[in-house]
């Protein structure tokens, strides 16, 4: 699975939201897109899952404009983890996983066996099997976000687009949710992934996309595109990237200047 987007260009009414962006991205890649609020990271994911129509350019997967794709073909190439989710029925876990397999049926039959051994082993995959039973209500935000993950993966897609997945957790679901993303990639998936901290983009991406008003600003490995330089003029704060030793090895880490960023209680 390779993704190619030439040139997009996207605009709401008269707002020009995106211009002229470049990405490619392959199996085996965690691709992390950058940028604050209102950089168009949204919009582009809308574009490359062919949710938006209108943009010029061109989004090719596999060498293949999606124009040229039926809806139905696309999911089957591309699977999407939304940003928030909020069941209005309270499905089983077992039973939302499962309706990601219905884009293999293509039927509004009942689910066959291979189907349902679908769902098992997305979510033994995930090590969430023991939650099978439970209803989408009773998780915790990073559960949930793990079975919105399984049930991606049920499409047998090898492209997964996740729109700030860990957004709303606390610490340790984002480290499992990023660490998912990463084994994924790992595994021969195409993943492509926004998220709102550059310091998760240093710890799990192959490469990083850095949005700014629409525009790609940079492109390339985390440990040299994101620059003290860079992040300041995308984020508007001063930062120094330190190398931190652990006892796993040597660790990126973005340090803000917090004076400049307001009161601060220093902690010896």
């Amino acid at each position: 699975m390779t993704l190619d987007v030439r040139n997009l260009r996207f605009a709401y009414r008269h707002q020009e939201v995106l211009r002229s962006v470049d990405l490619s991205a392959a199996e085996g890649e965690l691709v992390c897109v950058l940028g604050a609020n209102g950089a168009g990271k949204t919009t582009l994911f809308r574009a490359v899952l062919r949710l938006i129509d209108g943009f010029g350019g061109e989004v090719l997967l596999d060498g293949t404009d999606t124009r040229r794709l039926a809806v139905r073909e696309i999911a089957r190439r591309i699977a999407y983890v939304p940003q928030a989710y909020s069941p209005t029925f309270d499905y089983s876990v077992f039973e939302t996983v499962l309706m990601g397999t219905h884009v293999l049926s293509g039927s509004i039959r009942g689910p066959l066996t291979r189907e349902n051994e679908v769902a098992a082993s997305m979510l033994d995959l995930l090590g969430i099997a023991h939650l099978a039973d439970r209803g989408l209500g009773e998780l915790s935000g990073g559960e949930r976000q793990l079975v919105l993950i399984a049930r991606a993966l049920a499409q047998r897609s090898k492209m997964i687009v996740m729109d700030e997945p860990a957004a709303n957790l606390d610490y340790g679901n984002q480290l499992r949710v990023m660490g998912e993303a990463h084994r994924l990639a790992r595994q021969g998936y195409l993943v492509l992934l926004s998220t709102h901290s550059p310091q998760h983009a240093l710890w799990f991406a192959d490469r990083v996309v850095v949005l700014d008003k629409g525009v790609v600003q940079a492109c390339g490995a985390p440990g040299t595109v994101l620059t003290p330089e860079l992040i300041e003029a995308v984020y508007g704060v001063s930062v120094e990237l330190q190398q931190m030793r652990t006892a796993w090895g040597a660790v990126p880490v973005l340090a803000p200047d917090l004076e400049r960023v307001g009161p601060v209680v220093a902690h010896e």
